[in-house]
């Protein structure tokens, strides 16, 4: 994340000429979180701009609620906090935004003309989209949450290995598979490898996809080397490791996959919002912790307990799993309350993608007289 501020940082000047190049064309600027010197560079030229939070309202609401409080424990939602460890590791976001720009962060929030939007629903965000639209005193205009549900076949998932991947689930029984994966920016230590890998052998009953991936750049390394021993040979039948790219969404809208441990990025907690699919949470930084006591809360999730520190064990990872796929009544629970809440999106995402489209065009028509 330092890195990706600098670097938006360091393109000021070259985002300036390409919105020179746009000119008279440009009507509109929609920038996010990285882009906080965007908003004034399209006002000199006369062109207005609109703030996308890419996260929800929850994480988004909770943070800007810090910014301007300075307090966790006054948040008016009690059961959206930071743990111990959390707190700590919170650290870091308050840094980069010390030594950023001026307008970094919130501050971009006062430059979006009239309205913020945010990639979420009111069905599920309600209360935290009214309140951060008190907070930022502007109008909060969800988009719907943007998943891709479209699965006409990339290059990636035309992939032989994508197809047997595929292939493979739907030989397992419904809502008997788990899947795993911790996106595409968290790399877990050998350490964690470990404890999730005795997780799942703790789960005898359950099936699983696990997607392991390594740093880019770095040597890939042997994956038994990494794995407890013959834990490939123990599992060889209900489980499956992927070393490349996974078609996640394809996976979590097959009927055979019953919950996903995931590190519960926005972008993974909608997916699974969208194709009812319970969450269990093991989140690492930044939003994720805020977005897996949202899942908590929500109905549709479980979280992974960890120690003081901060750590988790394989004990607590096979107790979260069991919760969903072989405790008959939670479980049920959980699985009936993800299936409300993607029938509810898709019921609302026409209305509110439209109801988002409207808004920007006003500002656009506006901006012509």
């Amino acid at each position: 994340m330092p890195l990706l501020v600098q670097a938006m940082q360091n393109s000021i000047s070259n985002f300036s000429d390409i919105i020179n190049s746009l000119k008279p064309h440009l009507d509109l600027l929609i920038y996010d979180f990285y882009q906080p010197w965007a908003p004034k560079l399209a006002l000199s030229q006369g062109v207005p701009s609109v703030y996308f939070a890419t996260s929800g309202a929850t994480p988004v609401s909770f943070a800007h609620h810090l910014y301007t409080y300075k307090k966790i424990s006054t948040f008016p939602h009690l059961t959206i906090d930071l743990k111990n460890q959390e707190k700590v590791d919170s650290r870091e976001i308050v840094a980069i935004m010390k030594n950023a720009a001026k307008d970094f962060a919130f501050g971009s929030f006062n430059l979006s003309t009239d309205i913020i939007l945010v990639n979420s629903c009111r069905g599920v965000e309600g209360k935290y989209i009214d309140y951060l639209s008190i907070l930022c005193k502007k109008q909060i205009v969800p988009t719907g949450p943007l998943v891709n549900h479209n699965f006409n076949d990339t290059e990636e998932e035309k992939d032989i290995h994508s197809s047997d991947i595929m292939r493979w689930l739907s030989e397992k029984d419904e809502h008997s598979t788990v899947y795993i994966s911790f996106g595409s920016e968290y790399f877990l230590s050998e350490t964690q490898i470990e404890q999730v890998a005795k997780g799942l052998e703790l789960c005898s009953a359950t099936n699983f996809i696990w997607v392991i991936r390594f740093p880019h750049g770095e040597t890939r390394k042997c994956i038994e080397e990494l794995l407890p021993f013959g834990f490939l040979q123990r599992v060889k039948e209900r489980g499956i490791i992927v070393q490349k790219w996974a078609p996640q969404a394809k996976i979590l809208s097959h009927p055979s996959t019953g919950g996903f441990l995931s590190h519960c990025g926005w972008s993974s907690i909608t997916e699974c919002m969208y194709f009812g699919v319970p969450v269990i949470g093991l989140p690492m930084k930044y939003d994720q912790p805020i977005n897996a006591r949202l899942a908590v809360e929500t109905g549709f999730g479980v979280e992974v307990e960890r120690g003081q520190n901060g750590h988790f064990v394989g004990e607590e990872i096979a107790k979260a799993i069991n919760k969903v796929f072989n405790d008959k009544c939670i479980g049920e629970s959980f699985r009936s309350k993800a299936r409300e809440l993607s029938e509810k999106i898709k019921i609302d995402e026409d209305q509110e993608a439209t109801e988002a489209a409207e808004q920007i065009s006003k500002l656009c028509i506006k901006n012509k007289y």
